[in-house]
């Protein structure tokens, strides 16, 4: 399995340890990610006030990916979101598609729409399958108990995603938590947004969102909430000591990136999946990890 990775912007500032564990998480299934160097943003800090510069930022880096006859892979929702927009848009009108390859001239770029656009995460469950996940689990994670956080872009809009996992009621995340052996727990507000789409306007009714998730996850005993989205973990872990001031509270509760958590499964060190960088120590977490895990038969 070969695609090209779409990091994106906030994953490269912020989102190190997503990075790193993606890609070792990403070695060690035999998928092999492919760095376009020329890719930019996806568009999607502009796509509100300009929709055609936005689908001009999204199809130029569809149109490098096709010119390597690579599908492309992200990590951010919102930039899956935003070139599958661009790119349900293009496959499904023909005009348009005319019309944005005019504009790819100046670049000697052309976009025929033959591209797939998946998340890191559905790729896992979709195409590298969790059985195939099963059969490379050398800890299970049985230990341990998490809150799964799909976040809004993930799985919507259902229509350009090919109505992948329900909106209502979504289970992918779940699936993929559980086959590591830990436990995904269900919990109330599990299907709220992070908050961050408000931030710059409403900052308190922002982390007030966060903090209403946080609350639950704590309520249900997790031992992290599992992130697939690297603007949703800005709000839970790096806003998190902001929300214990602002509220009095306390939480301490470590936020993981998905690739995170299977990496420890896989038989990852905590080092090589970047728990150094999570600001959120999840310490309590990997000392539940250190007895000598159950042979796998």
């Amino acid at each position: 399995m070969k695609f090209a990775l779409f990091l994106g912007c906030t994953v490269p500032a912020r989102g190190l340890n997503y990075e790193l564990s993606a890609r070792n998480v990403a070695e060690k299934l035999g998928i092999e990610l492919v760095d376009i160097l020329e890719f930019t943003c996806c568009g999607f800090p502009i796509r509100s006030l300009n929709q055609d510069a936005g689908f001009l930022m999204a199809a130029r880096n569809l149109a490098m990916a096709e010119k390597q006859e690579l599908d492309v892979v992200t990590l951010c929702s919102a930039c899956t979101e935003t070139l599958q927009e661009a790119n349900y848009h293009f496959i499904h009108n023909p005009e348009a598609l005319d019309d944005m390859n005019k504009k790819l001239v100046k670049y000697n770029l052309e976009y025929k729409g033959t591209v797939i656009v998946k998340h890191f995460a559905r790729m896992l469950h979709e195409d590298y399958g969790i059985d195939n996940i099963k059969e490379k689990v050398v800890r299970p994670l049985e230990e341990i108990q998490v809150a799964a956080h799909y976040g809004c872009h993930y799985i919507k809009p259902t229509k350009i995603y090919d109505n992948y996992d329900d909106p209502e009621n979504p289970h992918s995340l779940d699936e993929l938590i559980e086959v590591t052996g830990a436990k995904s727990l269900f919990y109330r507000e599990k299907d709220k947004c992070c908050g961050g789409a408000i931030l710059g306007i409403r900052e308190i009714d922002a982390l007030n969102m966060s903090r209403a998730k946080l609350d639950c996850a704590i309520e249900a005993k997790a031992d992290a909430l599992i992130s697939i989205c690297p603007f949703c973990s800005v709000m839970y872990e790096g806003n998190q000591k902001r929300i214990e001031k602002e509220f009095e509270v306390t939480y301490k509760l470590p936020i993981l990136y998905y690739p995170q958590l299977l990496g420890l499964a896989l038989g990852i060190e905590p080092i090589d999946l970047g728990f150094k960088l999570n600001r959120i120590k999840a310490k309590a977490l990997l000392e539940k990890l250190e007895s000598e895990p159950e042979p796998v038969t």
